[in-house]
């Protein structure tokens, strides 16, 4: 009897001490599993819908018994609606999660602390996604993750279509709990984010301005970035002896930037520019960086963005200000069809001091179309260049350390490698290739360029199926619409098609010569307005006037094509005007072959806090209007807004017109956006003047504008016909352009003209 109580007694503690599995249906049951959880226990969420849910996990496993907060099965476990997660436990493992259709409001979609207090240690969140878990207003500002603690790991996870402001991934360094953290950041893929028309569209920011000084040790390897479009900063570095691996970065509007601190590694990433503009690569500021066997291929960036740019720094700077670049190493880069490399980038009256100590050695610059290999805005007397070898049709620089040879060119995957004959000089020098340096992983090579061509094969092959949640693929579904025409003879019939038809491409043909609106009508999906017949259709109004006739609601598109509208009789201040919501969804505009005549107020307003990510103009006529055709105005808070990322307007006919045809407006000086671009092209433009005398048209902050082959008669005479205004450096392209009887142009120093004959 003693030897069976024995016994029981033994098989108790045994099972007592056992790994459990625990199926949680709702946030209360999790709240429960995760006071009573044990090391090495696995809690399954239950699949379905977790809607409004904040899970907070705090308990504590070990480094041998984990344990596992897990999707009962990967992506089935929705997280919806005003929710979000916080860990704060140790040796946690979060599994297989989708946050989708909601928002977390000013809080982190996932953080690693609970109640401001309580950080996360040893943890990892992996297999997870989040996607288009947007605030619903762009200005609300969130971060999608946050990293507190140290040793905390995000891998294999993706994250798409962030649009609200707000950094998608932090890591923050508040205090010495947070710092010397090595973080991993690893293997995820970090999808679709457009142009937020501000700062703060950065992916991964390690660190803020104030506390740059301290380092973070975090490590950002073998993740995959595409189409990346936030800002100038896909990854911004504001700490010090961070390492950057491994990555691919494929048609990312951006660079990765060193903006803070010292010592950080930059090391075997592949930049694919896939020659869209403004594809950049690597920014240096401050002290200690290594540029070291990457490669850049097709970047067609320019300035901030530029495949490779070393600051000018500010004398005495504060460290949250621009310190001036020293002791940097840039080696065994190759730079393939890019735009010229750029030193001493963005030096001015404050960001006066050259950089100092740097070395540039071994890096090939290949390019078979571009001729000059690097600007510089400043004197290079600290840059010591050696060993760079340049294609035969470069003009060489002025500077030593370059010399032209052929190359041999290896095709690996699409892309032409060029590879130096086997006598090319060399210039890493024995002490220099024995280095030891924290966060680098090889030595530097004696053979220039970026010699990993087995990685890049290997990387560019497994991108997809090494990198994000490996069950997203089998999950995505491609949304295929339908296309609906229909015919529409009242204002009636057109608002029940518009309400019924918002998840569809919907074509509305116009059949009656008058449509007479008492309120407003909202465009809630992918909407054509276009008319067969030819004759002239009347949009009028009741004598009460409305704020604006058609609202372009955030998330859809408006196509108007072939209407001839006369618009007299529609009292309305704006003709089209953009979600008055602030929603962080975009919207599109396209208009062709369309003739508008007679209106009183503005034909298109951008409403405040939105943003439309194109508009295309084509082949219309707009005549006897007395409001402003185009109007950018509404973000006057000086802080880098605008509402429109790319506007063209083409091969159209502006005549007898007592408004300005353009009023854009981008107030501040900021510096982290490539936004708004201007295509301003083939268009004519007679007998044409506003009545207040401003400019017919007006540019304020502007960052890129083209003026080509428009024609001008009696365009605003004896006053502006286009002002330029600018705080921070822009491009503007005034060329082949002609007329008589105009204004005067109101340049700056960032307006380029030629060819012109305005008089």
């Amino acid at each position: 009897m003693l030897r069976f109580i024995l016994l029981s007694c033994c098989l108790l503690a045994f099972y007592s001490t056992m790994a459990k599995t625990i199926v949680v249906k709702n946030n209360e049951e999790l709240k429960v599993a995760n006071i009573n959880a044990k090391p090495g226990d696995s809690i399954l969420l239950q699949n379905g819908e977790w809607k409004n849910s904040i899970l907070r996990l705090s308990c504590s496993g070990t480094k041998d018994k984990p344990i596992v907060f897990k999707a009962q099965t990967a992506g089935k476990v929705l997280i919806t609606g005003a929710s979000r997660l916080e860990i704060g436990g140790t040796y946690l493992i979060i599994d297989g999660f989708y946050f989708t259709n909601g928002y977390a409001g000013q809080y982190p979609v996932i953080t690693f602390r609970i109640n401001n207090n309580q950080l996360a240690n040893n943890c990892r969140v992996t297999n997870t996604v989040i996607n288009d878990f947007n605030n619903p207003k762009r200005m609300d500002e969130n971060y999608w993750i946050t990293f507190y603690g140290k040793n905390n790991r995000l891998d294999h996870c993706s994250f798409l279509n962030k649009k609200n402001m707000g950094v998608l991934l932090a890591v923050i360094l508040d205090d010495e709990r947070s710092r010397e953290n090595h973080h991993s950041i690893d293997h995820n893929y970090f999808g679709l984010r457009l142009p937020l028309a501000s700062n703060t569209g950065e992916i991964i920011r390690v660190g803020v301005s104030q506390h740059c000084e301290f380092n973070s040790n975090t490590e950002i390897t073998d993740n995959f970035f595409e189409n990346c479009d936030g800002e100038t900063e896909i990854v911004s570095i504001k700490s010090g002896s961070n390492v950057i691996r491994n990555n691919l970065f494929k048609a990312c509007q951006g660079a990765v930037v060193l903006r803070h601190g010292n010592f950080n590694t930059v090391e075997n990433n592949v930049f694919l520019g896939d020659n869209k503009a403004g594809t950049g690569g690597v920014r240096i500021i401050n002290k200690g960086q290594w540029v070291v066997n990457n490669l850049f291929y097709q970047c067609r960036g320019t300035g901030f963005r530029s495949p490779l740019s070393v600051m000018n720094g500010v004398p005495n700077s504060p460290a949250f200000r621009y310190l001036p670049v020293t002791d940097a190493v840039i080696a065994n880069n190759s730079f393939v069809e890019c735009t010229p490399l750029s030193f001493c980038e963005g030096s001015d009256s404050e960001r006066s001091e050259p950089p100092k100590n740097v070395m540039v050695i071994n890096n090939i610059i290949y390019n078979s179309n571009d001729s000059i290999v690097y600007n510089a805005y400043d004197i290079l007397d600290g840059i010591h260049f050696a060993g760079n070898p340049v294609s035969n049709n470069f003009r060489l620089p002025i500077e030593k350390g370059f010399y032209k040879t052929g190359f041999n060119i290896q095709k690996a995957n699409a892309i032409n490698l060029p590879l130096v004959p086997g006598n090319a000089n060399t210039s890493i020098s024995d002490s220099m290739s024995k280095i030891k340096r924290d966060g680098f992983s090889g030595k530097l090579s004696s053979k220039p360029g970026y010699t990993s061509r087995e990685k890049l094969l290997q990387m560019m092959a497994n991108a997809r199926k090494t990198t994000g949640a490996i069950w997203l693929n089998s999950f995505a579904k491609k949304e295929i619409l339908k296309t609906i025409t229909a015919d529409c003879n009242s204002v009636a019939s057109l608002i029940e098609l518009l309400e019924k038809n918002t998840s569809n491409n919907l074509t509305i043909n116009l059949t009656a010569p008058n449509y007479t609106f008492t309120e407003p009508i909202q465009i809630n999906g992918n909407v054509t307005l276009t008319s067969s017949q030819k004759s002239l259709i009347q949009f009028s109004t009741p004598t009460t006037e409305l704020p604006f006739l058609i609202e372009v609601k955030a998330g859809t598109r408006l196509t108007i094509n072939k209407l001839n509208l006369d618009l007299k009789n529609a009292h309305t201040l704006q003709f089209i005007n953009t979600d008055t919501s602030g929603s962080s969804q975009h919207s599109k505009l396209f208009i062709s072959q369309c003739i508008f005549s007679n209106l009183n107020g503005n034909f298109f307003n951008a409403a405040k806090s939105g943003v439309t990510d194109s508009i295309f103009v084509t082949n219309s006529t707009f005549s006897f209007s007395k409001g402003t055709l185009f109007r950018f105005m509404e973000e006057t808070g000086k802080k880098g807004y605008y509402n429109v990322e790319q506007l063209s307007i083409s091969n159209c006919i502006f005549n007898d017109n007592s408004g300005p045809i353009l009023s854009m407006l981008r107030g501040g000086n900021d510096e982290s956006t490539m936004g708004p671009t201007l295509n301003f092209t083939g268009n004519r433009i007679k007998n044409s003047s506003p009545q207040n005398k401003e400019a017919l048209i007006y540019l304020y902050g502007t960052q890129v504008s083209t003026f080509v082959n428009n024609r001008f008669i009696n365009a605003h005479p004896n006053n502006t016909l286009m002002e330029f205004v600018d705080a921070v450096r822009a491009t503007h392209l005034i060329k082949n352009n002609s007329g008589s009887g105009s204004g005067k142009i109101l340049a700056n120093k960032y307006v380029i003209s030629i060819g012109n004959n305005i008089n």
